[in-house]
């Protein structure tokens, strides 16, 4: 997918019109999977097999980097930053191995001060498809600042990673972490806000159970079919 393209000035709708007759992932799309999956679980033996993977098929360092980093809003700092030593030591390895990885895109600079809180407002409206507020964020209003400025601020204001693939890596993260099912069912409506389509989102299921576990998959499968029976009594 091209730079920008969903971080563009166009509506969701306008993307949803042209994005979700897509019914398969592309080989870099599933190599994501693997790769958010295994971080947030912190099994690096096998993450360093998923990120190998993913190279080959075309993931550039900055692509792998930007899933990595986006990894601790989800799985801690301990995790991301585990990772990111595991793919330092990868790439390491494979240039003495006369492997020359794509090194990709830097990101534009995000906004700044009171612009950061507007853009990552902006941005978590764009994704959830309408402002989000509710009670626990008049409870605890730091975690409503937190969200908006630097997760949907910092994070998904940098525009070499788009937003499809951010979705895929965070929904194939909690997929693969129990006791987060209520923010799993809620990436899941996210990815098919950006564009995802559900039949992406079964593969995305497949991926799981087959590279990551059964269980993860089982996780997937029911956040996307109350999803879609959600969609449906809508």
């Amino acid at each position: 997918m091209p730079r920008h393209a969903i971080n563009s000035t166009s509506s969701i709708s306008e993307q949803l019109i042209t994005m979700t007759t897509e019914t398969t992932l592309s080989a870099k799309q599933q190599a994501i999977v693997p790769i958010a999956a295994h971080v947030a679980i912190g099994d690096l033996a096998r993450l360093n097999i998923a990120l190998g993977r993913g190279l080959d098929v075309g993931l550039s360092i900055s692509d792998c980097k930007e899933i990595l980093v986006q990894m601790y809003a989800y799985a801690g700092f301990p995790r991301s930053i585990n990772a990111l030593t595991e793919l330092m030591k990868l790439l390491q390895t494979r240039k003495q191995d006369g492997i020359v990885d794509a090194p990709g895109l830097d990101s534009c600079p995000v906004p700044q001060g009171a612009a950061l809180l507007d853009a990552g407002t902006a941005n978590q409206t764009k994704l959830s498809g309408a402002p989000v507020k509710g009670p626990l964020f008049e409870f605890a209003p730091a975690i409503d600042l937190y969200l908006k400025t630097h997760l949907f601020g910092d994070i998904f204001a940098r525009d070499n990673l788009d937003w499809q693939s951010r979705e895929l890596a965070t929904v194939a993260a909690l997929a693969a972490m129990p006791g987060v099912e209520p923010q799993l069912q809620a990436h899941m409506r996210i990815s098919m806000n950006v564009g995802v389509s559900a039949a992406q989102l079964r593969q995305l299921i497949q991926v799981l159970a087959e590279r990551v576990s059964a269980d993860a998959g089982q996780r997937a499968q029911a956040a996307l079919d109350a999803q879609l029976s959600s969609g449906l009594q809508h």
